[in-house]
């Protein structure tokens, strides 16, 4: 069974794509999705699509239509945590919804119909996960580091540094200390939850989601998030 291997946005994933043998273009749910081989092994590549719902729909077609037998996301995140820089990687260990709000009917944050407000990852799915973000940023310039925690998804672009100060504090005082903040994560793990799909994530820092988040972001997935992606995500399959 094909492991399938999900990113936001295109320059994420072309190093993937290239490294693909026997690629195979499908297109399904207006959605193209690639299957091949790395490192010998099954995969499917996709583009979540930006968002929670697209992120949801697209993992939903991987279980029903693909049959995959597990899911990594690999992307980029601003960083809100202490001490995590431009560079880092976070290893999510589990997700929650940050923009999800059903009070006064449900307490802030936790999913309605669910009880439960995190979403937690595979625990051997992610330790393989951070083992290969481990050797291949050992390889890197710059000393960038691993981190593990807790990554916050929502439906809004934290480009501001009040607002990134505020949603850390509001988190913090709840005792969920967030060391990352993307638009997707949540709604896949969530999603693999539902079927017992293992899910595990990583997301290298691009910003520090404030006031220059626009701006680092954009250079930063063009230069830098491709090459993080196809070189952990090979040794990943390595490993695997």
């Amino acid at each position: 069974m094909a492991t399938a291997i999900l990113s936001a946005l295109p320059e994420e994933q072309a190093g993937l794509v290239h490294a693909l043998a026997h690629p195979q273009r499908i297109t399904h749910a207006g959605r193209a999705f690639w299957r091949g081989e790395l490192q010998g092994l099954s995969v499917v590549l996709a583009l979540s699509g930006i968002g929670k719902v697209a992120a949801a729909t697209t993992a939903t077609a991987l279980v029903e239509h693909f049959g995959v037998a597990r899911i990594v996301f690999t992307g980029v995140a601003g960083g809100l945590g202490e001490g995590v820089a431009v560079g880092d990687v976070v290893v999510a260990h589990d997700f929650l919804q940050h923009d999800m709000d059903a009070s006064p009917l449900f307490p802030r944050w936790e999913v309605p119909g669910y009880g439960r407000t995190r979403w937690p990852c595979h625990a051997a799915l992610t330790a393989q996960l951070a083992r290969a973000v481990d050797v291949c940023l050992e390889r890197m310039p710059g000393g960038p580091r691993r981190h593990a925690g807790l990554i916050a998804s929502g439906d809004v672009f934290v480009g501001a540094a009040d607002a990134a100060l505020s949603l850390r504090r509001s988190l913090s005082a709840a005792g969920h200390d967030v060391l990352a903040v993307e638009m997707e994560g949540a709604a896949v793990a969530q999603v693999c939850a539902d079927y017992g799909l293992p899910f595990a994530a990583m997301r290298t820092i691009s910003d520090r989601a404030d006031d220059t988040a626009h701006v680092d972001f954009t250079r930063f997935v063009t230069e830098v998030a491709s090459r993080y992606a196809h070189e952990i995500i090979g040794e990943f399959m390595r490993l695997l």
